[in-house]
């Protein structure tokens, strides 16, 4: 298991001046090819996004109430915490008709990695495990791990062989990567 704390992340500027990344987690090959990323962006001001050549993305709005994507001309507006995968091959352009946001990031190299994300609601009574090949992020509430290290709002979790187990009142995004297999 480990433990991601957001306030401990290193903000790196984009290129374009639209906002910041900060890198919760990611893998590469040996050869340094991105296999999959994780990262929160604070959306400062509308823009293109840059193009990513075979890499598959999944967007969810996590602060802010609305983010409007056009995705190869067609519009797709986002609403809070509601994941949206799309390409990264795709033309891609943000309007912030309600103001600034930030959103949490998957993107999986297309033919290595397959990516998912789910937002639940997390419980007191019953504990949510955090499995070997997934992350938890903390959206929004409180959580804590079975041994009562808190977490902070965008905190993340790794998972491990050995599940850690969340409990808490309030959001989290459950991400979930594959490696892909060819037969």
């Amino acid at each position: 298991m480990q433990l991601v704390r957001y306030q401990d992340l290193k903000a790196q500027r984009w290129q374009n001046g639209g906002g910041i990344t900060r890198v919760i987690a990611s893998a590469s090959t040996d050869d340094g090819i991105p296999d999959w990323r994780i990262s929160i962006a604070e959306v400062s001001k509308p823009g293109p996004f840059s193009a990513l050549a075979g890499i598959d993305r999944i967007i969810t709005l996590i602060d802010g109430e609305f983010l409007l994507l056009t995705v190869d001309g067609a519009e797709h507006g986002l609403e809070k915490y509601r994941p949206f995968r799309f390409s990264g091959d795709a033309e891609t352009s943000a309007e912030l008709p309600t103001g600034p946001g930030k959103d949490l990031n998957l993107m999986t190299r297309r033919g290595a990695f397959h990516g998912f994300v789910t937002v639940l609601e997390l419980s007191k009574k019953r504990p949510h495990p955090v499995f070997e090949d997934q992350w938890v992020v903390l959206l929004q509430g409180s959580a804590q791990l079975q041994d009562e290290t808190e977490l902070q709002r965008f905190d993340a979790v790794q998972g491990a062989a050995t599940p850690p187990e969340l409990t808490g009142r309030g959001f989290i995004a459950v991400i979930s990567l594959e490696a892909s297999t060819t037969d």
